[in-house]
Parts: C-alpha cells; structure tokens; sequence
C-alpha cells in the first residue's frame, strides 16, 4: 500500500483532492504515509482519528499534504466545514479517510481510491484497490492511474 502511496503521489498537484475507502485495516493510512513520502512532506504520516485532521508541510517545492479522517465526523460537508479544508485545498493535496458522502461538495475533481481486503477470521493480507478519477482533472490521465495502480 505504501509503495503503491509513492506511485500515486507522481500524478498528484495541489488542489487535489483524494478520497480514501476501505475497511478498518484495509490500509488507508499506509497508503497516505506512502503518499507523504512521494510528495516529500514533513512529519511521520500517522492515523489522525483523534486530532481528525494533520497537515504535513512540503519540504520542497511541492504541495502539502493534509490528511484528514473523517471517521468520527457524522454529519456530513456542514462539520467538514469547520476544518475549513476549502481553505487548504487550493494550496495542498487534501486525503481524507472515511469521506464518503462528506467531502464530495469541496471539488467536482476528486481521485477515490477503494481499497478492499478480506474481513473475518483470516490470514489473507491482499488488497485489490480500485482508482476511480472523477471529473476533468482525472479525466485524461485514466493510463497514468492504471500505471500507478
């Protein structure tokens, strides 16, 4: 998963905006470290289900990366709002976890990437991940993310 983050992390600019889906364990939060690494950010990218929201800063040129898990957001774009990620979107490349039916409203452009696992009582660790690039931004780089994928 991280290495595929890394992968991934090539084809991303500011203003994106990647919507990560997947069961507990799946691997959202490796992908998103993987992510950090491609994009050359600061700080160890870590599960933010307590603080709900990180920023990690670029240590170049590039973009930052804010990672957000909406986990325990219940309601929707209005608490989604009051991290004011419409703020940080233009300049930063925005992940958020568990955003599905919350975060659609920030950008017709959007990268969601759905990771599924086996679940239960098993020792399968493999993944299947399927990238789904909405919008114009994604829609001629459909190679590009069969590449990454």
């Amino acid at each position: 998963m991280q290495a595929l983050g890394r992968r991934i992390a090539g084809l991303l600019r500011p203003g994106d905006l990647v919507m990560l889906s997947g069961e507990l364990g799946a691997g959202k939060t490796t992908l998103t470290r993987g992510l950090g690494e491609g994009l050359g950010v600061r700080g160890a990218v870590t599960s933010p289900t307590f603080v709900i929201a990180r920023v990690h800063p670029s240590l170049g040129t590039g973009p930052a990366l804010v990672h957000v898990d909406a986990y325990r957001l219940g309601g929707g774009l209005d608490e989604m709002e009051d991290l004011d990620l419409d703020v940080s979107l233009p300049d930063s490349v925005v992940v958020v976890e568990w955003g599905d039916g919350k975060v659609e409203e920030l950008s017709d452009d959007r990268l969601h990437v759905v990771i599924h696992r086996a679940v239960g009582d098993t020792d399968d660790e493999r993944r299947s991940v399927t990238l789904v690039g909405i919008g114009a931004r994604w829609s001629g780089l459909r190679a590009e993310l069969e590449a990454a994928h």
